[in-house]
């Protein structure tokens, strides 16, 4: 008992507070691990939006070469694939390939993907207990395929920003692997350096 409590304590699952007991750990979502990116209204740049979201499709695949060395797992040889398009404002952003592993998500097929929603996230954590605590999101950039020209209304071949996930349970264990390709003009990438003025 005590090693199944430690390990769900190391899984941050558990809260031990001396003195007073072993407690379930809430989770603490963050805005910034629901999206690759802050979407801001042209018009209030200050303001954050959460774009659209329409599940194209989901299904069982095999596993991709590159997803398998992401999860890092020989032993898995089959995920569900989601594909996915973000809009705003009736105009598509971004065009999404989530891969999830199995058997951790058995029974999202069965899920309605419009009562998803547009947070995927909160999904995982109320329909499978799975809490994302922290992602890798490496930026690129490359060019449209035929399915994400098709969905960003591009031709395919045309210049795309490409962004590649990696999600983790509190664990550190690989839960998700995303591939996503944007429309290059909605992009700008901002970082501030150094202090700033008071």
């Amino acid at each position: 008992m005590r090693m199944a409590l430690k390990q769900l304590v190391d899984e941050g699952l558990l809260d031990r507070r001396r003195g007073t007991g072993t407690f379930v750990k809430q989770p603490a979502f963050r805005a910034d691990l629901f999206r690759f990116f802050h979407v801001h209204d042209v018009e209030d740049p200050d303001v954050p939006v959460i774009p659209e979201s329409r599940i194209l499709s989901h299904q069982e695949v095999a596993l991709p070469a590159d997803v398998q060395q992401a999860f890092g797992e020989e032993s898995v040889s089959h995920c569900i694939k989601l594909e996915r398009v973000r809009l705003w404002s009736g105009d598509p952003l971004l065009f999404e390939e989530i891969y999830l592993r199995l058997p951790d998500f058995n029974g999202l097929m069965s899920l309605n993907p419009k009562a998803m929603g547009p947070l995927l996230y909160p999904v995982f954590l109320e329909e499978f207990g799975i809490l994302i605590s922290s992602a890798t999101d490496e930026l690129s950039f490359g060019t449209a395929t035929k399915a994400s020209a098709k969905h960003l209304e591009l031709a395919t071949g045309a210049p795309v920003a490409a962004i590649q996930r990696i999600a983790r349970n509190p664990a550190g264990r690989v839960i998700e692997f995303r591939r996503v390709h944007g429309r290059p003009e909605r992009f700008r990438y901002r970082v501030t350096l150094g202090d700033q003025p008071a």
